[in-house]
């Protein structure tokens, strides 16, 4: 069944330089205007971004007071950081952790948790239910995983060490969530499971972004974007990509998806189209800009 009031979530990465903050603020407050139920900030490989990250999430709150969800990874020296991470976010009534495992830096080995599961398991067991957690899943499966069921035994056991919810890894094909869902719906797990969206601008930095974490671009979809890539037709890529990912959106939320988590890349234009397009959140603007 459809899910009449769907759950909106938008994802940014702590911005490094004035000109990025400036995009990011504007970026920020376009999106704002939706009133989404969060706004997650991203967390650099090995922990490199920490203080902007927090820097970042403690602005959304001030500048929109809307909800933000820090990313809090495993790639940590000590415990005692996460600690005094996690005490600082509680005393500023951060109430919403996106809870991974993190890149590893190049030439690295694991963090102080060895997995997503373990730091679940921490922050359950020092702070209670003072945190919703929400944890990654992927559809398509990890990357690293060694059989699709071992990543499905993964998951699990991440929602029985307490999370309270999770976002997938971006995706173009509606069957591949809606696979998942059913497999770990099968396997007891009953948490919210709500799709990442990746909207598609260029085809470079999808083909790179898709490399790293495993996502499939579908060839009918790869081919087009990479032939108007080429060309240099960035307006074609851009209305194909719009017409591609409002289809797959609405297809998710008339089959049950609980919401959609856009991963806007700090980038306004694309997400704002596509919520228009599927009549979600309030804006009180005028047409979405860069």
């Amino acid at each position: 069944m459809p899910n009449s009031t769907p759950q909106l979530s938008f994802e940014f990465f702590p911005p490094r330089s004035a000109e990025q903050q400036a995009v990011f603020e504007r970026t920020r407050d376009r999106l704002a205007e939706l009133r989404p139920a969060y706004m997650s900030v991203t967390f650099g490989a090995g922990g490199s971004t920490r203080d902007r990250t927090r820097e970042t999430v403690f602005g959304i709150r001030q500048a929109t007071g809307i909800e933000a969800a820090p990313h809090i990874s495993c790639m940590a020296e000590s415990d005692a950081d996460i600690v005094e991470l996690l005490d600082d976010y509680r005393a500023n009534g951060i109430k919403r952790l996106v809870v991974l495992r993190g890149d590893r830096p190049s030439g690295t080995g694991a963090g102080v948790f060895p997995y997503a599961v373990d730091l679940v398991r921490f922050i359950r067991e020092r702070y209670g239910d003072t945190f919703t957690l929400e944890v990654a899943c992927y559809p398509e499966h990890h990357p690293e995983s060694r059989t699709p069921d071992d990543d499905l035994q993964h998951f699990r056991a991440k929602v029985e060490a307490g999370a309270d919810g999770a976002i997938t890894q971006y995706f173009f094909s509606a069957g591949a969530y809606f696979r998942f869902v059913e497999e770990v719906r099968s396997l007891g797990v009953d948490i919210p499971i709500v799709p990442g969206i990746m909207p598609i601008t260029n085809y470079t930095g999808l083909a790179r972004f898709s490399q790293m974490c495993g996502a499939e671009i579908p060839l009918w979809i790869g081919k087009r974007i990479k032939a108007w890539d080429e060309a240099g037709d960035r307006e074609s890529i851009a209305a194909f990509g719009e017409e591609v990912v409002t289809d797959l959106c609405r297809r998710l939320l008339e089959g049950g998806a609980p919401g959609l988590h856009f991963y806007t890349l700090n980038r306004a234009r694309a997400t704002l189209s596509l919520c228009r397009n599927l009549g979600l959140g309030q804006p009180k603007g005028a047409a979405a800009g860069s």
